[in-house]
């Protein structure tokens, strides 16, 4: 948990950052770059900036080294700006959060086509014991339950004979 004044700083951080990489740094390597995050450690020695690049591999590695190339600059006018004893080190590093959120879309996305795929194989299914699968009792109706027990004095009086 950071305290709100370290998180005031981190926010000023990327404000002068994102305004100097708009207006001041030309560097043609430079892609079109959105910084995300600024984590400052507790002590504001380090600031870890996190940023995305709009493009592909070639424009990200152009400007990782832009990024590294103008961090000298970039530190002395947020010292400037700051007005802090300390410059805090900057680190830029890739936000891989837009990336993996784009894997993840594509993965819910195939799954929702599955499940649409397994509703439509349901819409025209039918059960396999019939419309209800379930074992009922037999209703034996009275003059079937009559003829049923003569048919067992029947069958003892046979079995009496044989013995």
């Amino acid at each position: 948990m950071t305290s709100p004044r370290v998180r005031k700083i981190a926010d000023r951080i990327q404000v002068i950052v994102a305004e100097m990489l708009e207006r001041r740094i030309k560097d043609p390597r430079l892609g079109f770059v959105t910084l995300t995050d600024v984590r400052l450690t507790g002590d504001g020695q380090q600031a870890t900036i996190f940023y995305t690049v709009l493009g592909g591999e070639e424009e990200m590695a152009g400007t990782a080294v832009a990024l590294e190339s103008a961090k000298g600059v970039l530190r002395s006018e947020v010292a400037k700006q700051l007005g802090t004893r300390t410059a805090p080190t900057l680190t830029f590093v890739h936000d891989a959060l837009p990336d993996e959120a784009r894997a993840l879309e594509e993965v819910l996305a195939r799954a929702k086509a599955q499940d649409e795929a397994v509703a439509a194989a349901r819409a025209n299914a039918a059960y396999a014991g019939g419309d209800d699968p379930y074992k009922k009792p037999r209703e034996i109706a009275q003059d079937d339950a009559e003829a049923d027990a003569g048919d067992e004095t029947e069958d003892h009086a046979e079995d009496d004979e044989k013995l």
